[in-house]
């Protein structure tokens, strides 16, 4: 979808912070709160906007340990990769799970309270999951990045 700048600005906007009102939208975009509104509903049918949400601090929520996981299968058919996607998809620690292309078949991000609870995660659930070969994991020691906004330039 072709975007203009002013659907730009919007979205950089709205990534930033969503509970914004069509009317401090207008100020900072220079249309009318009604232009902002009718913008805003067409990139959500479009699809470009799928959905708002509020991001939680994991330590306040006491999800203080954040886990890279690394997973590789030892079969690679068909069933068995949408098996362990569909099971991994039930994993509440899970917070994120990517196909990716390299020595192991799949990353998953984790958030759990602390090692003892990583560690009763990977025994009781993770690696319950049958077909997978191997697992490597890496704890963060500290955020220096994260953001969920798009680069739109």
């Amino acid at each position: 979808m072709k975007l203009d700048a002013t659907d730009r600005l919007l979205l950089q906007s709205l990534q930033r912070n969503s509970k914004q009102t069509t009317k401090a939208l207008a100020r900072q975009s220079g249309l009318s709160a009604t232009a902002v509104y009718e913008r805003i509903k067409r990139l959500e049918k479009q699809g470009v906007i799928s959905k708002y949400v509020a991001l939680v601090d994991p330590e306040r929520v006491e999800k203080q340990l954040k886990v890279f996981c690394q997973v590789k299968l030892n079969q690679h058919i068909k069933p068995r990769v949408l098996q362990f996607e569909e099971e991994v998809r039930q994993l509440d620690e899970v917070v994120s799970c990517y196909h990716i292309g390299g020595e192991y078949d799949y990353i998953l991000e984790i958030y759990v309270r602390d090692m003892q609870a990583y560690r009763e995660f990977m025994v009781g659930k993770l690696t319950a999951i049958s077909h997978i070969g191997s697992t490597q994991s890496s704890f963060v020691i500290r955020e220096v990045k994260q953001t969920t906004e798009i680069p739109l330039g």
